[in-house]
């Protein structure tokens, strides 16, 4: 997807020089990249799975539509894209033998950047990583206590001092657990008297995060439940 017409959807704006090299680079990059699919698929090789969890993609005066969020994608040269409704979840594939996971991740940011103008900070995650998230259970008393359970996604593992800090975030209200790259939320009612969220969680650990429904996870896991070949 072209800066222009990036532009003719309303989105922000006129194109700087250093904006225009980084498209004219990730442009070329996808050209290698749907050529090796291609090459994949005619051989019949593996190809791999990935659910991309975007923060704040439609917040802060940005909208984007679904459409045009899988043709950024496209774009890249992945297939098979998909949108899991409108809060930024996206699975796409590409081959297995593609680039790992950071320079994959590098690689979303920097074509969002340049098309839309802002960061768009990316988390992703393969089926078999989800599926765990969304079967993990931290908190045994969920159903007695009600409320809701949300996931947070990070890019790495908190360090000790920084899941101290969220731990602190804890209250009658709000119980936090940190499990790998994902931290858990228990909000128990009154939920409006909750003081903890996105920033506050991302304030706490230093990192950025972003916030997802486990039933928003785990429809996800089920509807995308193993690697295609």
């Amino acid at each position: 997807m072209s800066m222009r017409l990036v532009a003719a959807r309303g989105y922000d704006s006129t194109p700087s020089q250093g904006a225009c090299q980084m498209e004219a680079a990730c442009f070329s990059e996808a050209l290698a990249r749907r050529a090796i699919i291609e090459q994949t698929c005619e051989r019949g090789a593996a190809m791999s799975r990935f659910i991309a969890f975007l923060r704040a993609i439609n917040v802060g005066g940005h909208t984007v539509k679904m459409a045009d969020l899988r043709g950024l994608f496209e774009s890249l040269g992945f297939a098979q894209v998909e949108t899991f409704i409108a809060s930024g979840n996206v699975i796409f594939d590409t081959p297995a033998e593609g680039p790992g996971d950071a320079a994959l991740k590098a690689q979303i940011m920097a074509h969002l950047q340049a098309a839309l103008g802002y960061t768009v900070e990316t988390f992703l995650r393969t089926p078999a990583e989800l599926a765990a998230t969304a079967r993990y259970q931290p908190f045994p008393d969920l159903a007695e206590l009600g409320g809701s359970l949300m996931v947070g996604f990070l890019h790495a593992a908190p360090a000790a001092e920084a899941q101290q800090r969220l731990a602190a975030l804890a209250s009658s209200i709000d119980s936090l657990h940190t499990h790998g790259r994902e931290i858990y939320w228990h909000r128990r009612p009154p939920i409006g008297e909750s003081q903890v969220g996105n920033g506050a969680i991302e304030r706490a650990l230093k990192l950025p995060a972003t916030i997802r429904n486990i039933t928003t996870v785990a429809k996800i896991a089920a509807k995308y439940p193993a690697e295609p070949r």
